[in-house]
């Protein structure tokens, strides 16, 4: 998993790389489920990585306060006045 996090762009640009293989339909079978197979692992570390990141936000927003929502409104004062 270290690596995973490490090559996150990477192994996205290979998951498009075989995508636009697929894409260009022109693809061998024994070729093709290779191909689906590592982009299936890929689909599923990306997933992994994105909510492991997503997970890190909450628990900072959690620690720091949600700061938009702890903001004054000054725009909405202003126009009062």
């Amino acid at each position: 998993m270290v690596k995973m996090k490490e090559n996150f762009s990477k192994s996205f640009d290979e998951l498009e790389r075989i995508v636009a293989t697929f894409e260009g339909g022109k693809i061998d079978l024994d070729v093709a489920l290779d191909e689906f197979a590592r982009g299936m692992k890929l689909v599923q570390e990306l997933k992994e990585r994105l909510k492991e990141v997503e997970n890190k936000v909450v628990v900072l927003k959690k620690k720091f306060g949600d700061l938009d929502a702890q903001k004054p409104n000054d725009e909405v004062s202003m126009r009062e006045d």
